[in-house]
């Protein structure tokens, strides 16, 4: 993948702009070290790497908006970054450029329970979030798979979702309001706590706006009281497309489950193996969790299990007891990184209709066999959001390469179907060549304007979300 050159004036400047930081910010809140830079060199893309020019750690509103305004005047592109947990490289930094970190700033900075928000600095990582409200009875409701380490700044920056979108919605369904720090280092705040905020919807626009517009320092979140019981249910099938048509019957029953995930063989075999929960050995697994008293528990669930056997399920099994429903999400959870133990694999995010999920499941297992790479799958079914893990061997020469042209297609697909390029991961550089798949010229420059407005030097987050001739051109002018 191709990725821009250095500006050798800036590189030449390097202990300027390094003595301009370290004159705002505390001593070890500036990495300039070649060797400690590297730890930044990538996010969860592991596959491309650079060390940036250097590190800033700020802690407060006020020390974010002292180093945009150096960045700014000195014209230092900034790569703003939450936990690195991003896989489509939305923090991987260029090597004229300053990463932004937040993970310094974590605090909790109010707990309104009556009101149902809090607010909180935005390197707080998402776990944490529920954490400080969870004794009193609430929760936070998006949970991506990353939640133990990603921040509520990336989340926001990619309108994060997890698996229980499919009823409480993802990010944006969830942020009541922002600071945000503009590129000059001018700061707004945009929304509040409470529903909907006059004037023109600009929460809607930075939330997944992927560190384009500005850097989020702070967020008010809405905070749910938790329900009153959940219950997950197994449901195994001996194909993948069968599995895909129970999906799309539930929906199209009216029935809500919290949650609807879906993992295929080789995904249930990595995550029992290393997670232990119970799963059945078969070509397709559903998950599907309903939430409430136990007599709307046991009606839904008495539905949904009436679905599941007009598809001749393999088995058929709902949790015993909470400790058993642990497991059964412990597997789920753990499915990346259960995934990362047994061979390399590339990460896709894209989403589509769920009618459409037995034919693009299809689709997938074709196109595996004829590229000679082959892909399991997990995903939030409930909400279309698919991502398949194509497997390949990072050693081996060309491989990587047909992986990311392989993963191309698939995205192309999802597209084709009446999908889009991304649910929750967002553009980055994976998928920045593939914006003309999904939007016209047209639709492009709209986007292209609204970045404009906010970072006319187009110094924020450099490198991402739009092809680089299109980048290069704007920051031409």
């Amino acid at each position: 993948m191709e990725m821009p050159k250095p500006n050798a004036m800036i590189l030449s400047g390097k202990a300027r702009i390094v003595a301009l930081l370290r004159a705002v910010l505390p001593e070890d809140a500036v990495i300039a070290d070649e060797a400690e830079t590297r730890a930044y060199e990538c996010d969860a893309l592991t596959a491309y790497r650079c060390p940036p020019l250097a590190v800033v750690l700020p802690r407060t509103t006020e020390e974010v908006s002292a180093v945009l305004r150096i960045c700014h005047g000195e014209g230092v592109p900034v790569v703003p970054r939450g936990s690195g947990t991003s896989l489509a490289g939305g923090a991987l930094p260029t090597a004229d450029s300053v990463i932004l970190g937040v993970s310094r700033m974590n605090a909790v900075l109010e707990t309104d329970y009556p009101n149902r928000f809090m607010r909180v600095q935005t390197g707080r990582t998402n776990l944490s979030v529920t954490g400080a409200v969870e004794a009193e009875g609430f929760f936070y409701a998006p949970d991506p798979s990353s939640q133990l380490a990603c921040a509520i700044a990336g989340n926001i920056a990619m309108n994060s979702g997890g698996a229980h979108c499919l009823k409480y919605g993802v990010t944006t369904n969830n942020l009541l309001g922002v600071t945000l720090v503009q590129m000059d280092g001018t700061v707004v705040s945009v929304g509040g706590p409470y529903m909907d905020a006059g004037g023109l919807d600009l929460l809607g626009v930075i939330c997944g706006s992927e560190g384009q517009l500005g850097v989020v320092t702070e967020a008010t979140l809405r905070i749910l009281p938790k329900p009153e019981g959940a219950r997950p249910i197994l449901m195994g099938f001996d194909a993948n497309e069968v599995a895909g048509e129970c999906v799309s019957d539930i929906i199209k029953a009216g029935i809500l489950p919290v949650a609807i995930e879906f993992m295929d063989r080789p995904c249930i075999e990595a995550c029992e193996a290393f997670a232990h929960a119970g799963y059945p050995m078969c070509e397709a697994l559903l998950i599907v969790e309903v939430e409430g008293s136990p007599a709307e528990i046991d009606e839904q669930l008495a539905l949904i299990k009436a679905i599941a056997l007009r598809h001749n399920p393999v088995e058929l099994r709902e949790a015993a007891d909470e400790a058993q429903a642990k497991r059964i999400w412990l597997g789920r959870k753990s499915a990346f990184g259960a995934m990362g133990q047994i061979n390399d694999y590339m990460c896709l995010d894209g989403t589509i209709p769920v009618s459409s999920l037995p034919y693009v499941l299809r689709r997938i297992g074709e196109m595996s066999r004829d590229c000679g790479l082959d892909v399991a799958n997990v995903f939030h079914a409930g909400d279309g959001n698919m991502h398949p893990l194509i497997l390949f061997d990072a050693n081996k020469p060309g491989d990587l390469e047909r992986c990311e042209a392989f993963g191309a297609e698939i995205l192309k697909l999802c597209v084709e179907v009446g999908g889009c390029l991304t649910g929750e991961h967002g553009v980055g550089v994976e998928k920045r060549d593939l914006m003309s798949v999904q939007f016209t010229p047209e639709d492009m420059e709209a986007q292209l304007w609204v970045k404009d407005v906010f970072d006319p030097r187009w110094l924020l987050n450099p490198a991402k979300v739009f092809p680089l001739s299109v980048t290069a051109a704007r920051r031409a002018g």
